[in-house]
């Protein structure tokens, strides 16, 4: 009879500190990658109110706004961003500006801007049989584009972004209600 050979043991690898150590190092990045991934921040406007008439010789009344509006952060960082413009168009014609300051805003968090609006009296006057239209049938489209560049920061490290926003909202012109609104947003990151 022949011998059997009996089966080798399976190889044991050894285990290594510098492999656990990639490892761990490989799973890190990959969570900090995901979890910190930027997401474009969210507005939407809660309110607007009638802050000032400010009549303008021979016949303009400029009318001061206030818009109040929801920010959302949505990233696992603070962001710090500088002052910005916003347009306000109605029919494809610039109407009037709002104004945001330059601040910023805690990582994950939602708070209230109140941004101070001027409509230009003579661009409503040159609108006035459409806008009356609207007041009418109480409803009134505009739309607001606004860039915001600023910088999401970590410790000492920093990222440069900028978000464009663009918004068309239905209004009630009566009683100055939000009645709806789309929003839309692109971010765009820059390199350190």
């Amino acid at each position: 009879m022949g011998s059997a050979s009996s089966p080798s043991p399976p190889s044991r690898r050894r285990w290594s500190w510098g492999s656990a150590l990639a490892g761990a190092a490989t799973t890190a990045a990959a969570t900090a990658l995901l979890l910190c991934r930027p997401r474009d921040p969210r507005f939407e406007l809660i309110s607007i109110s009638v802050s000032a008439f400010h009549f303008r010789p021979p016949a303009a009344l400029d009318i001061g706004l206030t818009l109040t509006v929801h920010a959302t952060n949505p990233n696992v960082v603070p962001v710090r961003y500088g002052p910005s413009t916003v347009s306000i168009t109605y029919g494809g014609a610039h109407l009037g500006t709002a104004h945001l300051d330059a601040g910023g805003q805690p990582a994950t968090s939602c708070r209230l801007l109140h941004l101070p609006a001027r409509l230009d009296g003579v661009e409503l006057a040159h609108r006035a049989r459409s806008i009356l239209s609207d007041v009418a049938r109480r409803h009134m489209e505009l739309d607001a584009a606004v860039e915001i560049a600023g910088e999401a920061a970590v410790l000492l490290w920093s990222r440069p972004f900028s978000v464009r926003i663009d918004s068309h909202i239905t209004v009630d012109p009566v009683f100055l209600e939000v009645v709806e609104q789309e929003n839309r947003s692109e971010m765009q990151l820059y390199l350190a």
